[in-house]
């Protein structure tokens, strides 16, 4: 099943939402990005940044799980949203 660009976008700024609340985690998000405080809010609505969000947080299932389970989701929401914005394309090689 497919993700609309627009749920998309919504399961991203959900990601935001969480990873900002995350005492542990944003320090982390922020030190791999580069990001500061003052982008995260500037950048919030943009597409690009929520797919770095996406990308971040798809590098552990522990994190994937932790926030799929405080936004009930399904466990493969994250991949499948970050899949629907810009860059996410699944590349095949052969």
């Amino acid at each position: 099943m497919t993700v609309s660009f627009d749920r998309a976008e919504e399961i991203g700024l959900k990601a935001l939402t969480w990873l900002a609340a995350n005492e542990d985690l944003l320090p982390v998000f922020l030190g791999a990005s580069g990001a500061s405080l003052a982008d995260l809010k500037a950048q919030a609505g943009t597409t690009a940044f929520l797919a770095s969000v996406l990308d971040f947080l798809l590098m552990d299932d522990a994190w994937v799980v932790g926030f799929c389970d405080a936004c009930g989701l399904a466990y493969d929401q994250p991949m499948r949203a970050r899949a629907a914005l810009p860059g996410g394309e699944l590349v095949h090689w052969t």
